[in-house]
């Protein structure tokens, strides 16, 4: 998306604009407001990637405790009871048949 004020900029407009800077700062002191921008928008880009490599981890960890809470409860429950006799497997809606 181009800014609106960025879609009347014509060369005129820019060269005024980089006029206006050298007499502000000086000539000497333009590259190095230039690359000290450069180097805040590379930390800034970093710490964006930084915090959404935090985000995907934690989306991750939270679906997987859902996923935990959610499992079936029967699956780590083995067929035969502490008495050592078979445990019929539960129905639907009922549970466990009694004999």
């Amino acid at each position: 998306m181009i800014h609106p004020l960025l879609a009347i900029a014509t060369p005129e407009i820019i060269i005024g604009v980089l006029i206006l800077g050298a007499l502000l700062f000086g000539a000497d002191k333009l590259p190095k407001l230039a690359r000290s921008a450069g180097a805040a928008k590379k930390e800034f880009m970093m710490g964006q990637i930084e915090a959404d490599e935090a985000t995907a981890k934690a989306r991750e960890e939270a679906r997987l405790r859902v996923e935990r809470e959610h499992s079936d409860v029967m699956d780590n429950v083995s067929g035969v009871s502490a008495a050592g006799q078979d445990v019929p497997n539960p129905t639907p809606d009922k549970g466990t048949l009694s004999s």
